[in-house]
């Protein structure tokens, strides 16, 4: 999402605790971590899906890899204390809507206490420098209104998923305040919209949903086709997390709330994503709801990044024409027999311009 990108001589030889790094996201920047030549620590759950990205990418071979779970405060601890990590990039969540209605305990106590036992981890064993915190574009209490919501906007949310992230945003800002600012480390937290790209399985989820439904010859079922969401490609949210990351080390006053999404005109539709889709993936059926079925999810969402882009000189590399076609080209060139982590730095190279100056 940066026009310079991150910065490969700053995360040369950088130690990093990376959790989350069994999961989607988590795997592509463990990836992209490993390119730019740092010290990665991953703390994670086992991959909640099969197949999944990170065992497909081969992503253990290159870190430090532990089966760690949030809410087991003294294994975080120890993590924290063996890795004595400089940047902490913290990915690991219960990340799903439909999930957290299924699992709501367990939700609030993944997203809320998880992250309350990394922060304090990080109090009690200091020495990082930077941490960066991934919540949700769903933090903002959802009022329906048709302007995007800025960083310092009303915090709420419906459903447990969303609740509960807005709650991590009080416990770290809290922890800031309270102890790490004093200790010298810079935290932020970080809102990104709705990401798509290839390698994630999860369920629930609409590109994942749609290759799994088009490969095995069937119609997509959409539930809500006019909901609108902030769509960007994963690699724009995560090189806003790495240069972020870089910001905080020299300049403590970006210790704060961000929003990473894409430009206002970029809001689309699930009927506009999919249609899209289409046009990379032919012959690919849909059925749309005639009613709204399920538990209650935001029509209308989309974020204010004019801070970042004024900030932090951010903006996206990548349309969403341009996201969903590599989304749906990266899951079709798997399905033929093309290798995850091939794929996966085919994109990043892609993004980083590595194509167009070779061709120049």
């Amino acid at each position: 999402m940066s026009l310079a990108g991150p910065d490969a001589a700053f995360w040369r030889g950088k130690r990093v605790l990376l959790t989350g790094h069994t999961g989607f996201k988590g795997a592509w920047l463990a990836l992209w971590l490993q390119r730019l030549g740092a010290q990665v620590t991953g703390l994670a759950l086992a991959p909640a899906t099969r197949p999944n990205l990170f065992e497909l990418a081969g992503v253990a071979s290159a870190l430090d890899h532990h089966v760690v779970d949030l809410r087991d405060a003294e294994a975080v601890a120890r993590v924290v204390r063996d890795s004595r990590p400089e940047v902490v990039l913290h990915l690991a969540a219960q990340a799903l809507v439909r999930e957290g209605y299924r699992e709501p305990v367990s939700t609030w106590a993944s997203n809320v206490m998880g992250t309350v036992h990394l922060l304090d981890a990080l109090r009690r064993h200091p020495g990082a420098k930077v941490v960066v915190c991934i919540t949700t574009d769903k933090v903002y209490r959802n009022h329906e209104w048709p302007h995007p919501y800025r960083e310092g906007d009303e915090l709420g949310g419906h459903d447990p998923y969303s609740a509960s992230k807005a709650a991590c945003e009080l416990a770290i800002a809290s922890y800031r305040d309270a102890f790490l600012k004093e200790q010298g480390l810079a935290l932020a937290s970080a809102r990104a919209g709705n990401v798509i790209g290839g390698g994630d399985w999860a369920a629930d989820r609409l590109l994942p949903d749609a290759v799994r439904a088009w490969q095995d010859g069937r119609a997509l079922e959409i539930r809500r086709p006019e909901a609108t969401r902030p769509w960007q490609h994963v690699l724009e949210p995560l090189a806003a997390y790495l240069v972020l990351a870089q910001t905080l080390w020299t300049d403590a006053s970006a210790a704060q709330a961000w929003n990473f999404g894409p430009l206002p005109h970029e809001r689309a539709t699930v009927r506009t994503v999919i249609d899209l889709a289409r046009t990379t993936w032919p012959g690919g059926q849909v059925n749309y709801a005639q009613h709204i079925d399920g538990p209650h999810e935001a029509g209308w969402l989309a974020l204010d990044t004019s801070l970042a882009q004024t900030r932090l000189g951010l903006a996206p590399r990548w349309n969403l024409a341009e996201s969903v076609g590599r989304t749906l080209r990266w899951y079709r060139a798997l399905h033929e027999g093309a290798q995850a982590q091939a794929l996966c730095l085919a994109d990043l190279d892609a993004w980083r311009g590595v194509e167009a100056r070779a061709a120049a």
